[in-house]
């Protein structure tokens, strides 16, 4: 049985993993999920809303590192800037979360509720880099445009990512970014 919570939440995350693999999604019960990890469906449901969150476990924590690289960067640098700064920021985590993001992609990819929560997930955080721009005093059309540019830059660069390495993604995102750049 996990000691703490943090144990939970990756030892039901690792049996949904699974089981999602094993059985699919659809074929798949909560109950089934706190069993593989040694838990309670009770203290599933202390983690988790429902079966489709089991896969977006990070979500928060993601936000709130690309949110903290806005407000603490230098005034001078542009609106695309300050949305690459956040996406770098935020790199220790997309390393860390690879092993789990590659088994998750499969998965959300045979499922249309879970292709639905991962289009939300993206669009949450769409309007959380917004807002975190226009407490820069960054006008909301200019800091729409500038986190979905970053957001391209970022797919352009991830998807061409190994997974091997931090300084790896770093350049990938430079070198997207200025492939944007040389489109205008």
């Amino acid at each position: 049985m996990p000691r703490s919570g943090a144990q939970a939440r990756a030892r039901l995350r690792e049996a949904a993993l699974d089981l999602y693999a094993e059985r699919g999604y659809d074929a798949t019960t909560t109950a089934e999920i706190a069993a593989r990890a040694g838990v309670t469906e009770r203290t599933y449901f202390r983690h988790f809303a429902d079966k489709r969150e089991v896969l977006f476990d990070g979500e928060v924590e993601l936000r709130e590192v690309m949110i903290a690289a806005i407000a603490s960067a230098p005034d001078a640098l542009s609106p695309l800037s300050l949305i690459l700064r956040a996406y770098t920021a935020a790199i220790p985590l997309f390393v860390a979360g690879r092993p789990v993001a590659e088994r998750r992609a499969k998965i959300i990819a045979t499922s249309p509720a879970l292709q639905e929560r991962a289009h939300t997930k993206s669009a949450t955080l769409t309007e959380a880099l917004v807002a975190a721009l226009e407490q820069r005093a960054i006008p909301e059309p200019t800091a729409r445009l500038a986190a979905r540019a970053g957001a391209a830059v970022f797919e352009r660069a991830s998807r061409a990512w190994t997974g091997t390495s931090a300084q790896d993604l770093a350049a990938l995102i430079t070198q997207a970014s200025h492939e944007l750049r040389a489109l205008t």
